[in-house]
């Protein structure tokens, strides 16, 4: 605390020497080189955070080289201590977050103003709850393997709900957590009116988000952003940005820096501590520049926070044009039906879902064919079967008469009494099913097959056609091939 006490009686412009000199090198630690014993046994424990369900299979910095999982904070915290300046696209949803990957990017950022915009389709003004952040993220982040910073606004309240929102964002699966010292309700940097907390308050609320870090055991990487740039000047976000990198933030952000000057200044502040710089598009306050310019000024990683928001918003307002005109858009800016598909993973889905179908006939008739055969295979067939312990039966079959309160027979009576000739036929040609069974026993399957779900037995039975080919198969009532390629005819006998 003592050291706190210094840094808030500090004046403006100097530095910190005494915080400055007892402050632990950087956390951020290169990928494959060993700790020594000093830094391993002050480490902390590996976070029990969840990790995305799309981590498994697919690929991208969430896993290792040698194919290990790695925890999304790991994972951002490599591409932290690469070189260069890395660029990070705003998502707001798991669609948007999975172009970003698909587009080859390293890691992108939540934004809490597109949020807003297509959650809810109302301003960054501060409506947007913890809650509804916590939703939307927990979608995007188990939409994409890529790490994900996550905008988390001003922590929500005071300290201790900066804690709950850090706890929560580690929970949602998010890599890294942007933290505000705007006064609520907050609003976007580049709009008017912005007002922040005290300097005691704002990095209270940094030292709480990590101490709730370390209680989590977790190794989120923490954003401190800070716009007093343009509440109160130049200066003051110099020294709270200073003051938070000393509290334990991980990256520093000013928002809303007006010149290059003032860029080059800010990356002057704490060289040891990573830089985020803001490329608010269409019109903010802060120059756009290329990445290779940021990385010469000393940015570490870069936010595009409105690109996919605006770009979606046009393309619609087009789209909705074009529809109204009687047209439909254009093909340069309408996706095939098949890109679409293969974006939204449909294929992925199809050749993964073949590892698990189950034929109809393997549904009702156990593991294998040859048991229900018409005939044995051999004499010793029968005896060897009669004699192995009978397994329990389940009654699927209805019954197959309609009984009255009277008890006589209902008028479906005979058709439900006809038998009908299963037939399977594998995909090599060979007949794997030839038996007979009742009528009724298709009104259980119709609640089993997915082939027969919604089927009106009775009208097939009623409507069945002659087999033209093979007239001596009788009627034909069901003729489909299965996920595995067989072929599953039922004839009227």
């Amino acid at each position: 605390m003592a050291c706190y006490s210094a840094v808030l009686q500090h004046p403006l412009g100097s530095s910190l020497t005494p915080c400055s000199a007892s402050r632990a090198p950087p956390r951020l630690q290169r990928v494959g080189v060993a700790a020594t014993p000093s830094v391993a046994a002050s480490a902390r424990p590996l976070a029990r955070v969840r990790i995305s369900p799309r981590c498994a299979y697919s690929g991208g910095a969430g896993a290792t080289p040698g194919g290990s999982e790695e925890l999304p904070a790991a994972a951002l915290r490599r591409v932290l201590e690469t070189p260069g300046a890395h660029q990070a696209p705003a998502c707001y949803d798991a669609l948007s977050a999975r172009l970003v990957e698909r587009a080859g990017f390293r890691a992108c950022f939540t934004s809490g103003f597109s949020i807003s915009a297509a959650r809810l389709g109302l301003p960054d003004v501060g409506l947007i709850s913890y809650g509804e952040m916590i939703d939307q993220g927990r979608l995007i982040t188990e939409a994409v393997s890529v790490p994900v910073i996550g905008d988390a606004d001003n922590g929500y309240g005071n300290c201790m709900n900066v804690k709950r929102t850090v706890k929560g964002f580690i929970n949602a699966g998010f890599a890294g957590i942007i933290l505000e010292d705007q006064v609520s309700p907050k609003a976007c940097g580049h709009t008017q009116g912005r007002k922040v907390v005290s300097r005691e308050e704002a990095i209270m609320h940094i030292k709480a988000a990590v101490d709730a870090r370390n209680e989590s055991g977790s190794d989120i990487v923490i954003v401190a952003r800070t716009d007093s740039r343009q509440a109160l000047s130049l200066d003051e976000a110099l020294w709270r940005v200073r003051a938070f990198a000393d509290a334990g933030a991980d990256l520093l952000f000013i928002d809303a820096l007006a010149s290059r000057e003032e860029m080059k200044a800010f990356c002057a502040i704490a060289p040891g501590v990573p830089k985020m710089a803001n490329m608010l598009e269409g019109g903010g306050k802060t120059p756009i520049l290329s990445p290779v310019e940021l990385e010469e000024i000393g940015y570490k990683i870069i936010a595009y926070p409105l690109s996919l928001i605006g770009v979606s918003m046009r393309a619609m307002e087009d789209a909705l044009i074009a529809i109204k005109g009687g047209r439909i858009p254009p093909p340069s800016s309408l996706p095939s039906f098949e890109e679409i598909k293969n974006t939204l993973g449909f294929n992925h889905y199809y050749e993964e879902d073949k590892r698990y179908a189950v034929t109809p006939a393997q549904s009702f008739y156990g593991t294998g064919y040859d048991n229900y055969t018409s005939e044995p295979k051999n004499p010793g067939d029968s005896r060897s079967r009669a004699e192995k312990p009978q397994e329990p039966v389940i009654d699927i079959l209805p019954q197959l008469y309609d009984i009255g309160s009277s008890g006589s027979r209902g008028p479906s009576t005979g058709m439900w009494s006809r038998t009908l000739r299963l037939k399977v036929t594998g995909r090599d040609g060979v007949l794997k099913i030839d038996a007979r069974i009742p009528a009724g026993f298709l009104e259980g399957m119709t609640r089993v097959i997915p082939g027969l779900a919604g089927a009106n037995i009775m009208e097939r039975l009623r409507n069945a056609p002659i087999d033209t080919d093979n007239p001596q198969n009788g009627q034909i009532l069901l003729d489909f091939e299965d996920a595995m390629g067989d072929r599953i005819q039922v004839f009227i006998a």
